[in-house]
């Protein structure tokens, strides 16, 4: 999991993200410990509390003092938001911008999301019968 090029701090806030989003860890639930997350990736506690710290910061962690660090009611939806924001940025508004460059309308756009959608969604089946 560990990426030599990003820092571990940041990684180890990510996992811990991913795993609120997809509901492995779930709100109102305990999150792991400093000392199980350096434990476990084998890195300095400093470095996986700097990555905790960055969650409560965003208010997607809140302390329970002498518990531990719990995953905040609403947390999902927060990191939903902040993700859609961050699809958009990366993917969508460079898209429409070559949507424009190509003469392509809002409707063209449609027609072709969903034309590619339907064929991913076809090839899927069509693998998944495979299997």
């Amino acid at each position: 999991m560990i990426d030599e090029g990003r820092p571990l701090f940041l990684q180890i806030a990510e996992a811990i993200e991913d795993s609120i989003v997809d509901g492995s860890l779930s709100e109102d639930t305990q999150a792991p410990s400093t000392n199980e997350l350096a434990a476990f990736y084998r890195i300095n506690p400093a470095t996986a509390a700097k990555g905790v710290a960055m969650l409560t910061d965003k208010g997607v962690l809140i302390k329970r003092r002498g518990i531990g660090m719990f995953v905040a009611v609403g947390a999902r939806d927060i990191l939903l938001r902040e993700r859609r924001t961050v699809f958009a940025d990366r993917f969508i508004d460079p898209l429409l911008a070559e949507a424009r460059t190509l003469g392509l309308d809002a409707e063209d756009l449609a027609a072709l999301l969903r034309e590619r959608a339907d064929g991913a969604a076809s090839t899927a089946l069509t693998e998944g019968n495979r299997a």
